[in-house]
């Protein structure tokens, strides 16, 4: 590999390699549950103190939380926490 004869080209290069070394190629099913853990997330944050007040509130969801964030959304939260549960189950 020759030396850089610019700064430009050297950020240039280190660039290209990093980028080509971050791809991560994702199934479309594995798309679609990372989509969901946010959106529980999200969801768990904004109706804590409606829903899920027995939680702790630092807790991180993962996709084998959705079922019981889904509970308490439809129990607890209301016409928004439905709809929001109803999204969360697609």
């Amino acid at each position: 590999m020759d030396p850089p004869s610019t700064l430009r080209e050297y950020f240039a290069r280190i660039g290209r390699k990093g980028g080509l070394r971050s791809r991560r190629q994702l199934s479309p099913e594995q798309a679609r549950d990372m989509v969901r853990v946010r959106e529980a997330r999200r969801a768990f944050r904004t109706f804590h103190a409606q829903c899920f007040w027995y939680l702790r509130p630092d807790l991180v969801a993962t996709l084998d939380d959705i079922p019981e964030i889904v509970r308490g959304l439809r129990q607890h939260g209301g016409r928004k926490g439905f709809r929001t549960a109803a999204r969360l189950c697609r």
